[in-house]
């Protein structure tokens, strides 16, 4: 099948690498453009990207897609029997909705209409919720609002990560389009009933306020590794922490250092307290407790945050 695909990251590489191994044509890949990343801020090209290069697939990079002309242009000229996008990170104009004779299609990693947006993974950890999954929709003008073609469930494990569950989501999403591709199921509509909305992470959500319980503070940490890491202050210093579980109650105030060795730093929250076993701190590296407490001090009645982290 001829196909035009739109994505940016390893969650989009993933179903790319899918397409081509099912024998589907890609005969053109959008992306976004290369960031900057890392601690020397250079220009990284994004996962897609690199896929795509090692495939020798024809490839854009535009970085308004509404507004280029050209990119639109060269959408048509491919002439796709269906677009397929996912993780892409900009809207597709109306224009292009209607272009491919089967449509687009979109790879969201969440059971929509929960979690509709640019951080199902993230909010699904955040919330707590005990499932999360892959729908496959055909794409509307709404903000993931098309109807569903095919949904899986897959449940949320008590120690995943944004990043573990990432992998797998990743690994299904890509397994159910090659299937609706196959033999497409008659469409759905969503409904509103328990639609969600997962905003964007945005880098103040980084910061924990040790006042919350101890369950949400648990859940920040593993809902922002690896990025961008949950993270708490010593006077000056920036600490995230990436590992920890729930303790006893604790009458310490939030935020204090109830005990520190090598079985984990205990801080007093606003319900009960969290034991945090692996740790980092500004420009090193992630460590176990008993390592990171080897090279800074942190003693019985410590305080860790102002309030917000």
């Amino acid at each position: 099948m001829n196909v035009v695909f739109a994505g940016t990251p390893e969650f989009a590489a993933a179903s790319l690498e899918a397409l081509l191994a099912a024998g589907h044509e890609v005969a053109l890949v959008l992306t976004q453009p290369d960031r900057p990343a890392g601690r020397g801020l250079k220009l990284q090209p994004p996962a897609v990207k690199q896929l795509a290069q090692s495939r020798g697939l024809a490839l854009l990079q535009p970085a308004k897609l509404k507004e280029d002309a050209t990119a639109l242009a060269t959408v048509a000229a491919a002439r796709p029997e269906v677009m397929v996008v996912a993780a892409y990170g900009l809207m597709l104009p109306a224009r292009l909705l209607g272009l491919p004779r089967r449509g687009c299609l979109n790879v969201h990693a969440s059971l929509l209409p929960r979690w509709r947006g640019a951080a199902p993974i993230q909010r699904a950890l955040l919330a707590g919720d005990a499932t999360t999954g892959i729908t496959i929709m055909q794409m509307d003008a709404g903000l993931d609002t098309g109807p569903i073609l095919l949904q899986e469930a897959i449940p949320i494990a008590a120690d995943d990560t944004a990043g573990t569950l990432h992998d797998r989501l990743a690994a299904l999403g890509a397994k159910l389009l090659v299937r609706t591709l196959a033999s497409p199921p008659a469409p759905r509509p969503q409904g509103e009933g328990g639609a969600t909305y997962a905003a964007r992470v945005g880098k103040g959500e980084a910061g924990i306020d040790w006042r919350r319980p101890a369950a949400e503070i648990e859940r920040q940490v593993r809902a922002f590794d690896p990025v961008p890491g949950a993270q708490t202050r010593l006077g000056g210093t920036v600490i995230k922490i990436w590992r920890a579980s729930i303790e006893r109650a604790a009458s310490d105030a939030p935020g204090t250092v109830c005990s520190a060795d090598a079985q984990g730093v205990v801080v007093a929250c606003g319900a009960d307290a969290l034991r945090v076993t692996e740790l980092q701190r500004a420009g090193g590296k992630r460590l176990p407790a008993q390592a990171f407490l080897s090279g800074m001090r942190l003693t019985r009645g410590t305080r860790l945050g102002a309030g917000g982290g």
